[in-house]
C-alpha cells in the first residue's frame, strides 16, 4: 500500500509552498496571528483568483479595499444571470457566504445597486467577478 503523495498531490503541495513562500512568509502570519480578525483580505483574494484562473474560470477584481482587514463581495456571472456573495460570519466564527442578492439570479442593475449599497456601508470592501456558469464559486465557500 502506498501512503506516499500522488503525482497531483506533489504538485499541489509545491505550488502552494511556492506561493505562501511568496505571498505569506511566516512573519507575516505571525503578524496577523496577532490582529483580532488573523484575516488578510489582499491575501486571500490573490489565493480565490489563482484558484478560479487554475480552474478556467476567470475572475477580476472589480474594486480593491483594504489589503489588511477590508471585506469581499463577490458577483457571480452565470447563465441566467448574477448572484453577489457577502462575506459573513457563520455561528461558530468560521468564514461563509451568504447570498446578498437572493436565491434567484438577478441582473446586472440588480447586482450593481446591491454591491453600491454595501461599498457606502464599507469603504474597505473589495468587489471580484467570476464566471460562475453555475452560479458556485470557484473557491471553497460555506454558504449560508
Amino acid at each position: 500500500m502506498n501512503f506516499g503523495l500522488s503525482e497531483s498531490q506533489q504538485i499541489l503541495k509545491t505550488n502552494a509552498r511556492k506561493f505562501f513562500a511568496a505571498e505569506c512568509p511566516m512573519q507575516e502570519v505571525r503578524r496577523l496571528m496577532e490582529t483580532p480578525a488573523a484575516y488578510d483580505a489582499g491575501l486571500w483574494v490573490k489565493m480565490a483568483l489563482r484558484m478560479s484562473d487554475r480552474d478556467g474560470r476567470p475572475g477580476v477584481v472589480l474594486r480593491r479595499g483594504d489589503a489588511d482587514s477590508g471585506g469581499v463581495l463577490v458577483v457571480l456571472r452565470g447563465r441566467d444571470g448574477l448572484a453577489v456573495l457577502s462575506q459573513v460570519r457563520a455561528a461558530d466564527g468560521a468564514l461563509a457566504w451568504m447570498r446578498g442578492t437572493g436565491a434567484a439570479p438577478v441582473d446586472q442593475a440588480t447586482a450593481d445597486a446591491y454591491v453600491a449599497r454595501q461599498v457606502r456601508f464599507d469603504p474597505d470592501i473589495w468587489v471580484l467577478e467570476f464566471e460562475a456558469p453555475d452560479l458556485l464559486p470557484p473557491f471553497e465557500a460555506k454558504l449560508v
